[in-house]
């Protein structure tokens, strides 16, 4: 174990209520929940000062939230700037998911020719009446770690009731950059991976504050584990002369923990040795499993399930277990938790294939949990924030992703992947199913741009989708087998109403999916000779971090999506 950086933070509300005196008046916009700045905002009225302490996290939806009145207000229009150093829809996606907070008004967003940091909001009532709001959004263009331009949300300072107002560099800011400057600076050597755990340690006094519309939250917390985290990958990507977004690099497992304190604000960062034990929780019934399931219930079911067993070891020592199921239907590959902090496509691969199994002449493998060190670390830290995201139990613990690892690259270090030759040497499969998630909340870096980078068709969720990639001559069968999954999906009660739901809510904010629409279901195929399977149907459930019903819907519909393949792929091979 080694110290690298470690210290406290003035918190900028307490700044603000010490250096205020009677009789002055001031605007503010600081990274903190509603609460804490209202409590700062009363304290501040104790001594006289008339204060106004506003969000500078996705500030229009907070204006709407604590200030905006639409008593009568029938239609909104909002017009949002356009700056050259960020996506173009930028500040329309940061007012997310306004669009479904508003009842049934009509709402419209209209890009301005211009690059001001505010937002125009137009509110009109039934009798042509109009009023108009001027919301302002503080932002910053700055460099990041990784030597990119960014566009970033900021703390800002309005005195005495002034037109402009100056930055305010806030505590969150502050912490964020002081904690990756020491990480930067420290020396990792020349060589992958640089260490087994990096632990960032945070205590932020930011409650989240859930919102109306589906799994929607806004957290600040789960913002900056997010921020940590992929400027932490972009850091070591430069690092070692790799491109940004580069999915082989192999730093060691990068953990931020970003806690809810009383009131101080911390950080504290060291590496530390792997673990290598699990955080189980009790067993459920699988049919109606309403949160991750348990590894030890993971590996009972692959014992029920039968068939040859084959395994694989994690840079943790970890197992990976899987089974083949040896028969005379046409192979079919089935696999989960590639990205551990996707967990309804390992329980659903578990489903089908208990349904499976019982079919006279089935031929498949099954691994439901391929990543297991980052399954861990994703049962480590929903006991701090169980419904984050946590990007960085994504990949192993090498910390990178097991898809992009070959027998020609991985030299020492093919591990988990191991499971996958495995499986197509024993089986011969030609179709690979395997099932995904992605964030069931919006996702965003507020300090290093706000919109992922490398991830902008992530960043919102747009209900379950697939992806098929194939080898070149195979774009037939793939086609085919879209056409016969998603027809099969469609029949699934509410699974439709509840795409095109979350669809509809995308496009307001976000524009164009960018996705074929099959039968009603979002879909992307292309050609990809990456993978040694000839066929590979990727499932994308928005499940990070789903529970209670909404999980059981998930996986249900990635058992669903493995069910109808199998059987569709026996049609496809036999008419081939």
């Amino acid at each position: 174990m080694t110290m690298i950086f470690e210290r406290s933070f003035e918190r900028t509300l307490s700044q603000l209520v010490s250096d205020a005196e009677a009789g002055q008046e001031f605007e503010a916009w600081t990274f903190d929940d509603r609460q804490s700045r209202q409590d700062a905002e009363r304290k501040l009225r104790e001594k006289g000062v008339q204060a106004r302490i506003r969000s500078a996290y996705k500030p229009l939806l907070h204006a709407f939230l604590e200030e905006i009145d639409l008593n009568g207000v029938e239609a909104i229009e909002i017009r949002y700037p356009v700056h050259a150093n960020a996506p173009a829809n930028r500040f329309r996606l940061e007012a997310y998911p306004l669009a479904a907070m508003v009842g049934d008004r009509a709402i419209t967003f209209v890009a301005r020719a211009d690059s001001d940091f505010h937002y125009d909001v137009l509110l009109k009532n039934g009798s042509g009446d109009e009023r108009q709001v001027k919301v302002l959004a503080p932002n910053r263009v700055h460099i990041d770690t990784a030597g990119e331009t960014n566009v970033s949300p900021t703390g800002w300072l309005v005195r005495d009731g002034k037109a402009t107002g100056e930055r305010l560099a806030t505590d969150y800011e502050r912490l964020f950059e002081e904690t990756i400057a020491a990480i930067t600076q420290y020396d990792w050597g020349a060589t992958e991976p640089y260490f087994e755990e990096l632990n960032i340690r945070v205590g932020l006094p930011a409650a989240d504050e859930p919102l109306p519309v589906g799994d929607e939250v806004m957290s600040l917390r789960e913002a900056l584990h997010e921020d940590f985290y992929f400027s932490l990958l972009e850091f070591f990507q430069k690092k070692s002369g790799r491109p940004l977004g580069d999915r082989g690099l192999k730093p060691g497992q990068i953990v931020p923990q970003i806690l809810l304190s009383s009131g101080e604000i911390s950080a504290k960062v060291e590496t530390q040795a792997l673990a290598s034990r699990y955080w189980d929780g009790a067993e459920q019934q699988i049919e109606t499993a309403a949160e991750p399931l348990a590894v030890r219930q993971i590996e009972a079911m692959l014992e029920e399930i039968g068939g040859e067993t084959f395994e694989a070891v994690t840079r943790s020592g970890r197992a990976v277990k899987a089974r083949y199921i040896k028969g005379r239907d046409a192979a079919v590959m089935i696999s989960g938790g590639q990205h551990a902090n996707e967990t309804t496509g390992g329980v659903g691969a578990l489903r089908a294939a208990q349904r499976l199994v019982a079919i006279e002449g089935a031929h498949f493998t099954i691994s439901p949990l391929e990543n297991p060190d980052g399954y861990a670390l994703h049962q480590r830290l929903r006991k701090d924030n169980p419904r984050h995201m946590y990007h960085a139990a994504r990949y192993t613990a090498l910390g990178d992703d097991l898809e992009y690892r070959t027998e020609a690259n991985a030299g020492p270090y093919l591990y988990e992947k191991k499971i996958r030759f495995q499986a197509e040497k024993l089986s011969g499969a030609q179709l690979h199913v395997n099932l995904h998630g992605y964030p069931a909340h919006e996702w965003t870096r507020p300090l290093s741009g706000y919109v992922p980078r490398n991830f902008a068709m992530w960043t919102l969720p747009k209900g379950f989708f697939l992806i098929a990639r194939y080898h070149s001559g195979w774009a037939a069968q793939a086609e085919r087998l879209l056409d016969r999954v998603t027809k099969h999906l469609g029949a699934i009660p509410g699974l439709l109403d509840y795409n095109n739901k979350q669809i509809a809510l995308y496009e307001i904010h976000a524009g164009e999916t960018g996705f074929r629409i099959i039968n009603g279901f979002p879909c992307l195929a292309d050609v990809d000779d990456r993978h040694t399977v000839p066929v590979t149907l990727i499932t994308e459930y928005p499940d990070e971090t789903i529970y209670g019903d909404e999980f059981i819907a998930g996986h249900t519909a990635q058992m669903e999506t493995v069910l109808s393949a199998y059987d569709a792929w026996q049609d496809i091979t036999a008419s081939s």
